[in-house]
């Protein structure tokens, strides 16, 4: 029997509704939005290098070397994590029941936000990199992400102990869990690790890496999703318990997962059966998000027609079934031999990072933007654009990488074919991978320019049901 779970957040249980202003909302969208736009332009640049490779190669701030981890960066941290933690400060008052506990602290930190971005953008751009995959800034600037996260957490944390709900529905469940396990995992692998060293770095950086995307973005990721699929469908969350299944299962699983990349190295063959074993745990909290997500959809999936946020939305939560399943299958030994180190990888991270995740702050984008500005879309039929741009593009992007990593390892495994005859064989995979790249910049840009003109012509337009 479905369970009404929007009980904890019942007009009727608080006294009043609270007025929000919605600022750092508001700032960390916007700016989120615009390194999006301009981070893609960035990625565009390093899929033709996969082409042409002696493209820009005489300039120095624009060889390959500078520009991905600007790309990995300026994606995770610019756009990404930004854009939900915009979205944090718009679902966590109305979760409670009271207005955010500080705007001015929100701003601030959306300032020193945008502060450390630019100076990401300048040092890695310079070359002042640390050489560790996601964790190339500079000590300096690692040190501002931990006081911006702090500011961030204080005030998430005061405004959800001030709350008027006594319940906590299950997206401030996985905020708070977002906001400790971001600490634990941003000190290890951007602090931690410069204390170690050879192979017990290695493992350190690859916990990191792999749990920036499980522990981070996952978790806020589904805070979203639960937030706004309710939401966008007006439909009442399948299950509360089940989505609490889900959260703990992730917070005991995921942590421990990391050194499934580094199978058949120089790592204790223990740690290689506890990385694999976990990682197929995996899909215990997998499976019951999204069959808490397609319960709940049940009876409702019309709304795909003409809901932009809820299209966006479902999409996101079959990228993230397609991503959770591929990620246990490559653990495996016979599999690990095959795929890794191939393109078989950046494709699963792009599925995550730029297919589920990015569809879920996109999604919430689309429905939080008009409401906050008190006006309706600029365009309907542009965001529908921005979805199929994204969509297509996504597809052959995710699809060709995972087919040609594949193909990759078979020939890195065959002695008897040169290295070089792998490169050269891999510029189809490369070209398909470019033009798909076009098609989700496409996406990018269409999804830009809608919101910024919905805000900029917000007084020009009537304004959306609440």
């Amino acid at each position: 029997m479905p369970e009404e779970t929007n009980s904890s957040v019942n007009p009727s249980a608080a006294p009043s509704w609270p007025v929000h202003e919605d600022t750092t909302a508001k700032w960390f969208l916007i700016s989120s939005i615009a390194y999006f736009f301009i981070v893609g332009i960035i990625a565009v640049v390093i899929a033709a290098k996969f082409v042409w490779p002696s493209l820009l190669g005489t300039v120095q701030y624009l060889t390959y070397g500078r520009l991905r981890p600007l790309h990995v960066n300026g994606m995770l941290f610019g756009w990404l994590l930004a854009a939900d933690m915009g979205l944090t400060y718009f679902m966590v008052p109305r979760l409670c029941g009271v207005k955010l506990w500080s705007e001015k602290l929100g701003v601030a930190t959306a300032a020193l936000w945008n502060v450390i971005v630019l100076g990401a953008v300048v040092s890695l751009l310079m070359g002042w990199n640390q050489g560790l995959e996601y964790a190339e800034l500079p000590l300096a600037l690692d040190v501002l992400v931990v006081v911006a996260w702090i500011m961030f957490g204080a005030n998430i944390f005061l405004t959800i102990a001030s709350r008027k709900y006594d319940q906590m529905y299950v997206s401030i469940w996985y905020i708070m869990g977002t906001i400790l396990w971001t600490a634990f995992v941003y000190l290890t692998g951007n602090f931690a690790v410069l204390f170690a060293t050879g192979v017990n770095q290695a493992n350190l950086n690859w916990m990191y890496v792999h749990n920036a995307v499980g522990l981070i973005f996952t978790p806020v990721g589904l805070a979203i999703a639960y937030y706004f699929i309710p939401k966008s469908s007006n439909t009442p969350l399948y299950s509360h318990k089940l989505s609490m299944i889900g959260f703990w299962a992730l917070a005991f699983v995921y942590v421990w997962t990391g050194a499934h990349h580094m199978i058949h190295g120089p790592i204790s063959q223990w740690l290689q059966t506890i990385a694999i074993a976990f990682s197929l745990m995996l899909l215990i909290p997998v499976w019951a998000v999204v069959y808490n997500f397609f319960a709940t959809m049940k009876g409702q999936w019309y709304q795909l027609k003409d809901n932009i946020a809820l299209k966006f939305l479902m999409s996101g939560v079959v990228f993230y079934l397609l991503t959770c399943f591929q990620g246990p299958m490559h653990s495996l030994r016979s599999v690990n031999a095959i795929v890794s180190k191939t393109d078989w990888i950046p494709g699963h991270a792009h599925m995550a990072v730029l297919g589920a995740f990015s569809f879920f702050a996109i999604a919430g984008t689309y429905w939080m933007i008009p409401r906050v500005f008190k006006t309706s879309l600029f365009s309907e039929g542009l965001a529908n654009w921005s979805f199929w741009f994204m969509m297509i593009g996504g597809l052959g992007f995710f699809v060709t990488l995972r087919l040609g990593g594949f193909w990759q390892g078979w020939q890195w495994n065959n002695v008897a074919i040169p290295f070089i005859d792998t490169v050269v064989a891999l510029k189809p995979v490369w070209i398909v991978r470019f033009f798909s790249g076009i098609l989700m910049f496409l996406g990018i840009v269409s999804f830009s320019y809608n919101i910024m003109a919905t805000i900029l012509g917000a007084k020009d337009r009537p304004a959306v049901a609440a």
